[in-house]
């Protein structure tokens, strides 16, 4: 089909494909920086062509749009990442806190949670001085001065656990109203993608969603499920239904034995957030077990030294001639430290109720005060296995290099976990981020097309001037 207007038709149609693919490309450079935005390209579909006696003949081709440069399945193993590196790394943090406690602090005389280790060695020690004199006023007062610090920086220690547990139960309610926040805006984003792209890329209104997307996962563990018309399902790790197409469900919270509570539904999640992943998940492993499982430990050895230090004073003779078994059958007990009725809460009760140095036991039932054996029954303490099948310093350590192994595990996992990260966000960048150098390309290779069209137009345009003045060759400006 030869004719001049068919051509021009041709040729206008060109010219506005070409103009609308420079749209796309100029929109590609405008928000190269702007976070979540995918790249799009344009979208080419060829007119349908006519025949005449059995040849067809092109009718040019149409700009139908763009399409944003997007692997679904690259986005969710991200998302899935960050869910891992969030927790992970929220965790840590929480655990370096923790493990700041118990270490010495370096070129500091004061007395503080990180000095147990050598608070225990001066209390034992101070009855192995005692020993050598049992009737001097100054030994047994360092006794009761070395047990007051020992006491202090245990029950010292428990309060600042629970004071950041407090901390971070305050952090991961605080995360609801994001939470929230999040899957109703990915709710209503749903709605709107169903309604203008059921069976195509959304582009933009896609990019919001998967930013909120990429939010969410870093707040908590979620799965997500594509359904039809272009929607999307979240739930939590363990199947609760946070967001179903145009439906958000909001996580609600609620005080349970001391602590935050989450619930979907009247349903209660914590136990699924805390090992679903995001930071919530990282602050709920702390909160509900790392700081717990510290302070049960420290409960522990506070119980033992308390308990076992008291009976041992109890079975000696005092300063003043007094017994210990004969003052706990008038409810006078030679107590150093105050009794614990149960492990649980000994270390943040601990304390020193004895205020008379005379009182301390040095020596043996039924010994003049000139005895030192009960001291040294005392001192002995030291070398027995005393806290659950160890001795005090030993069960002390333990705990401490259990510690530094939990929070060196976390930390090799979170590098490797950010590595991970980064490397598939690298992955999605070259697929879906905007390259200035191609885009550039794209728009000198269009650009291009453009004008070759325009000559075209021009050729067809001075042919037709040429047809009217009778093939008299005519200037058309």
């Amino acid at each position: 089909m030869g004719t001049i207007s068919s051509s021009l038709s041709i040729i206008s149609q060109a010219l506005d494909a070409d103009q609308q693919a420079l749209n796309v490309v100029a929109n590609n450079v405008a928000n190269a920086n702007t976070p979540g935005y995918t790249e799009e390209t344009p979208d080419w579909q060829e007119n349908q062509p006519i025949s005449i006696n059995g040849v067809s003949y092109g009718q040019g081709v149409t700009e139908t749009g763009a399409t944003s440069e997007r692997d679904r399945v690259l986005e969710s193993r991200l998302d899935q990442q960050k869910q891992l590196a969030a927790s992970s790394s929220s965790r840590l943090t929480a655990l370096d806190t923790l493990q700041a406690l118990f270490t010495p602090a370096s070129g500091s005389s004061s007395s503080t949670a990180g000095n147990i280790g050598s608070d225990i060695t001066s209390f034992f020690n101070s009855f192995s001085a005692l020993e050598a004199n049992p009737t001097d006023n100054s030994m047994r007062q360092s006794v009761l001065s070395t047990a007051g610090t020992l006491a202090g920086d245990i029950s010292s220690a428990a309060a600042s656990l629970n004071s950041q547990r407090s901390a971070l139960d305050q952090e991961a309610a605080g995360s609801t109203s994001q939470v929230n926040a999040l899957t109703g805006a990915i709710a209503q984003l749903n709605q709107q993608i169903q309604t203008t792209s059921p069976d195509a890329d959304a582009g933009t209104l896609e990019d919001q969603r998967q930013e909120d997307l990429s939010q969410l996962s870093q707040l908590m563990g979620i799965n997500q499920i594509t359904t039809e018309n272009n929607g999307l399902e979240i739930t939590t790790t363990s199947g609760q239904l946070l967001v179903s197409e145009g439906t958000s469900y909001q996580m609600t919270t609620g005080m349970v034995n001391g602590v935050t509570d989450f619930f979907v539904n009247n349903t209660d999640i914590t136990a699924d957030l805390a090992s679903g992943g995001g930071s919530l998940g990282g602050y709920l492993t702390a909160r509900d077990t790392d700081i717990p499982n510290a302070l049960s430990s420290l409960d522990q050895l506070a119980y033992s030294i308390s308990t076992s230090v008291n009976k041992q004073n109890n079975s000696g003779t005092d300063y003043d001639g007094v017994e210990g078994n004969v003052a706990n059958s008038a409810n006078s007990a030679l107590n150093i430290f105050s009794e614990p009725t149960a492990v649980a809460g000994s270390a943040a009760g601990m304390s020193v109720v004895m205020t008379d140095p005379n009182q301390i036991a040095a020596a043996g039932a039924g010994d003049g005060t000139g005895d030192n054996s009960n001291a040294v029954a005392m001192y002995a303490l030291s070398n027995q296995s005393i806290v659950n099948g160890q001795t005090p310093i030993n069960y002390f350590s333990n705990f401490v290099t259990t510690l530094g192994s939990t929070v060196s595990s976390v930390q090799t996992e979170n590098t490797a976990q950010n590595a991970s990260v980064t490397q598939l966000q690298t992955q999605n960048d070259a697929l879906s981020g905007v390259n200035l150098n191609d885009e550039a390309s794209s728009m000198t290779t269009l650009e291009r097309s453009y004008q070759a069209a325009s000559q075209v137009f021009a050729m067809l345009n001075t042919i037709m001037a040429s047809a009217l003045n009778l093939g008299d060759q005519t200037a058309v400006s």
